[in-house]
């Protein structure tokens, strides 16, 4: 009988704080009252099948901002405020704090490399031009030319180029291909050569973190041969940054796959003036601890709930 209660209201709060029904359309499936999915609802708070936790986005995100620069050693880091911690909130907001960072350090003759995602694609929306001259944007690596997900590359490129008066420099090419030698070819054209120096040359770099494994867009595109996909998870991988793989101490997973990559190498971000990480989220947090660990940033610019995580890994 006790069993059937807590399943009984174990099934309510699912149906009210996951799945978001009123309480009239729970009332209705269920063919109880209203008042008795009230009194439910109350019954699982009072006894323990229910927590509620309130997170107040106005916390001191300028004191996780300082705890985090002085723990990785940073140039700079942003802490964005977000309402939720969800995909949607997440990317909105440290897309923009990050368009207001990049706007305030750009000057005449910069030259800012960037890649592609999402969270990037929302920097790129929320940038205001600026008076600048002679600065230069450049695609840091190749592209995706099939995947469910649009990583906007182009939109973001062009973003960049219009906010800053310029012309943008893509780099049509894979992100990866299927052999060395294919690459080699690819990358001595004069033309590819010339787009890959620029951003070799870069003086700032923006960029975030892919998900590894199944959600990896590069993956869900078809880029990796089998044996790819078991050297990534033998050696724990936890992220892409530029589409080349690390683990959680930043270093290179899969040494096969990273000579097939076409782009910046990460050696080149951790020589940058501003080496900027854009990411936040719950399936990052593994991704930028990497990232941090082989000190390939030193700007980093996330949303509070990130910024506990990466606290707390810190300590372990």
């Amino acid at each position: 009988m006790q069993n059937e209660k807590i399943a009984r209201l174990v099934e309510v709060a699912k149906m009210y704080y996951l799945f978001n029904y009123s309480q009239q359309e729970i009332a209705k499936t269920l063919g109880v009252s209203r008042p008795t999915v009230s009194r439910l609802l109350d019954q699982a708070k009072q006894d323990g099948v229910v927590h509620i936790k309130i997170c107040d986005p106005a916390e001191d995100v300028n004191g996780l901002a300082s705890q985090l620069k002085e723990r990785f050693r940073l140039k700079a880091c942003v802490v964005a405020s977000v309402p939720a911690y969800e995909d949607s909130h997440i990317k909105q907001k440290v897309g923009e704090a990050a368009a207001e960072y990049l706007y305030g350090i750009v000057k005449t003759g910069d030259t800012i490399g960037i890649t592609w995602g999402t969270t990037l694609y929302q920097l790129s929306q929320q940038l205001n031009p600026k008076s600048v001259h002679e600065v230069k944007i450049v695609q840091l690596n190749g592209g995706v030319s099939y995947s469910e997900l649009n990583t906007h590359a182009a939109d973001i490129i062009n973003g960049l180029a219009t906010a800053f008066h310029t012309t943008p420099h893509f780099l049509p090419v894979p992100a990866v291909v299927d052999h060395p030698v294919v690459k080699q070819a690819i990358v001595a054209d004069r033309h590819i050569n010339k787009v890959l120096e620029i951003g070799k040359k870069a003086n700032i770099a923006v960029y975030t973190v892919g998900e590894a494994g199944e959600q990896s867009t590069l993956m869900r595109a078809g880029y990796f041969l089998d044996s790819d996909v078991e050297t990534l998870k033998k050696n724990e991988t936890v992220a892409d940054i530029c589409s080349r793989f690390i683990d959680i101490n930043g270093h290179i997973s899969n040494q096969s796959l990273n000579e097939r990559t076409i782009g910046i190498e990460l050696t080149h971000l951790a020589e940058k003036e501003y080496s900027i990480l854009v990411a936040g989220g719950n399936k990052k947090v593994e991704g930028i601890m990497g990232a941090l660990n082989g000190k390939y940033a030193n700007v980093l610019i996330t949303d509070q709930y990130t910024a506990k995580a990466l606290l707390e890994m810190g300590e372990g």
